[in-house]
């Protein structure tokens, strides 16, 4: 099916085009019957067949001058020398309609060679029929008309004048042809990159919003993996000791009661966080950090995974944004120890100050069994040390067990 649109937009200055064309043809039959009564080229009387084909030859090609520039302006530049060869007595219209189809070569030919050939090829027969037609002039034996005695006669001038109307006639149609096409273009490279831009801004909305659902899936995964393995350890040992040991079971069912308590309020920290709006940092609403860290120790080491925590060197602030991403990181090691690393497994967190960098080293024993190329939680480690500007090594140890080490360079630590 056609396109409405695009047939209207090439319609509309058609139609204007074609309007043009026809008041010019109107006004160039009128100027023509005056100039014939007003005596030009010394004639009484003009045939209005010739008339007539004139007008329609400098005016009709013009209402398809954006469609067929080059064509129009050689066709209309041809009837209007012939006119003035036949010495049709109309001194107007003819010079506006080859103005107008000079100047539309110059504004529309997106070819700018052929558009300076057909402009060269026009100026040049120009010039050579002025040429001829003053050489013709001067040595017509008459004495009717302008003076020609002396070396600047009043012929000469007014042959001077002739001149010099032409070259700024078809230099101003030359000039203001490129200007409009420079102006044209402009436009249409304004336009391109209008649409560039709302192209580029729908894109940048949708990776925003793309990396909004990828940062709540990783909170998510961190906050509820980590409390829900807690509860897995513990519901497995209090139905192991529910017969033999009524204590025990009744402490792993209180631990259970208190880890759901602490994973439904980091969870309600987690929506308060995603429902306040942020300036500069999208996690420096978030509570845990650093500090935390013994809190998770405890914790895991109250779920099965025995823990440790060591500080090497004198803690110094910390970005915000590093403090999440390190506790994150640090959380999701340790669910991974508890939930792969077997019934012995332990782990062992150092946390280091160092002169040019920020690390911490998690390192558990137990069964290498993790792959570290898959995962939804070594997928968000490797995103969170790449948001805090560092690098992250996950790797299994010869020994057994797993070694996660995040590095972020001091850049990523501000001064006190």
């Amino acid at each position: 099916m056609s396109d409405p649109t695009r047939a209207t937009s090439w319609w509309v200055p058609l139609r204007g085009d074609v309007w043009l064309a026809v008041a010019l043809f109107v006004t160039a039959v009128l100027s023509t019957a005056l100039g014939s009564v007003a005596g030009i080229y010394s004639q009484t009387e003009v045939d209005l067949r010739f008339a007539l084909l004139y007008a329609f030859g400098v005016t009709a090609p013009l209402a398809w001058r954006r469609r067929l520039p080059s064509t129009v302006a050689v066709a209309v530049s041809i009837a209007f020398f012939l006119g003035m060869t036949a010495r049709i007595p109309e001194l107007y219209v003819g010079n506006v309609a080859v103005f107008i189809a000079f100047y539309t070569v110059g504004a529309w030919v997106d070819d700018r060679r052929r558009a300076f050939i057909v402009r060269m090829v026009i100026i040049v027969g120009m010039f050579i029929w002025l040429l001829v037609t003053m050489f013709i002039d001067a040595t017509a034996p008459t004495d009717e008309g302008l003076s020609r005695a002396g070396l600047f006669s009043p012929y000469v001038a007014f042959m001077l004048i002739q001149f010099l109307v032409n070259v700024a006639f078809f230099g101003g149609a030359y000039y203001f042809g490129n200007r409009t096409f420079e102006s044209r273009r402009q436009r249409e490279v304004l336009a391109e990159r209008t649409v560039e831009l709302e192209r580029e801004r729908e894109t940048t909305a949708a990776q925003a919003v793309a990396l909004d659902r990828v940062r709540i899936a990783r909170e998510l995964h961190d906050v509820v993996a980590h409390h829900v393995s807690a509860m897995g350890v513990q519901a497995a040992a209090a139905r192991t000791a529910w017969d033999a040991d009524p204590d025990a079971a009744r402490r792993a069912l209180i631990d259970i009661e208190q880890a759901a308590r602490d994973a439904l309020v980091e969870l309600r920290q987690l929506l308060e966080t995603l429902r306040t709006p942020v300036d500069d940092d999208p996690t420096d609403a978030s509570t845990v950090g650093l500090d935390a860290l013994p809190a998770l120790v405890a914790h895991a080491s109250e779920n099965g995974l025995p823990t440790t925590l060591t500080i090497i060197g004198e803690p110094v602030p910390v970005a915000p944004t590093v403090q999440v991403n390190a506790f994150r990181i640090t959380q999701e090691a340790l669910t991974n120890a508890r939930r792969h690393g077997g019934p012995d497994a332990a782990a062992d967190i150092r946390v280091r100050y160092l002169p040019e960098a920020l690390e911490v080293e998690i390192v558990n024993s137990g069964r290498p069994s993790l792959s570290s190329q898959s995962g939804l939680g070594l997928l968000g480690m490797r995103e969170r040390a790449a948001a805090s500007g560092g690098s992250i090594e996950i790797s299994p140890r010869r020994e057994g067990g797993f070694r996660v080490r995040l590095s972020v360079p001091r850049p990523g630590v501000v001064g006190a």
